[in-house]
């Protein structure tokens, strides 16, 4: 275990910052180029980041580092009759308590979303759900819920929508830009995350 976990980590530590979209596309998902695409016609730029796929938050917790950014969750989140849905950044180092928010959306019983909705709703497969999913909810299917901790600081990290690339995206670019494009309002929410 402590083996693996040294070769992990020399394998996040090498990570190379680069600037803007990848060179090369070989082998990329159209999903994360069209986030690229999206990104250059709104004239928003972004450091970017090419790792192992990340399934786990102390996975992200290494590449957030080589980027400079706090973490952040992001949970697809769904009523309990599934007919509501719901994409929510709050802190990673918060703790989700569904009570705490479904009293501040006045939804009850909120659960995770299934993996085929994620699909459905914003081209995501899971561990790469992100904000720049959004693009892809035309019908404004998805509601977005944003921690007031999240807009603290200047800058967020999140996949183009798979979990082998990360971005470095000015917050404000991402509410005055990015969400104007597709159409998003963002519901500020407080979320306490203690025990």
């Amino acid at each position: 275990m402590i083996l693996r976990y040294f070769f992990e980590r020399i394998k996040y530590d090498k990570m190379e910052v680069l600037q803007g979209r990848p060179k090369d596309t070989k082998g990329r998902q159209e999903r994360e180029m069209r986030v690229y695409d999206l990104l250059e016609e709104l004239e928003i730029p972004y450091e970017r980041i090419d790792h192992e796929a990340a399934f786990d938050m102390e996975a992200c917790v290494e590449i957030d580092k080589a980027l400079g950014v706090v973490m952040c969750k992001n949970l697809f989140l769904c009523n309990r009759q599934g007919t509501n849905h719901y994409l929510l950044l709050m802190p990673g180092d918060k703790k989700f308590k569904t009570k705490e928010l479904s009293s501040q959306i006045n939804t009850a019983r909120l659960s995770f979303a299934g993996a085929e909705d994620m699909l459905k709703y914003l081209d995501i497969e899971p561990g790469s759900v992100s904000v720049m999913g959004l693009m892809n909810d035309h019908e404004k299917h998805i509601r977005l819920l944003i921690d007031e901790d999240v807009l603290k600081d200047e800058y967020l990290g999140c996949h183009p929508c798979v979990n082998t690339s990360s971005l470095k995206i000015k917050i404000s670019d991402i509410l005055e830009r990015f969400l104007a494009r597709t159409g998003h309002v963002p519901v500020i929410v407080q979320l306490k995350g203690e025990d």
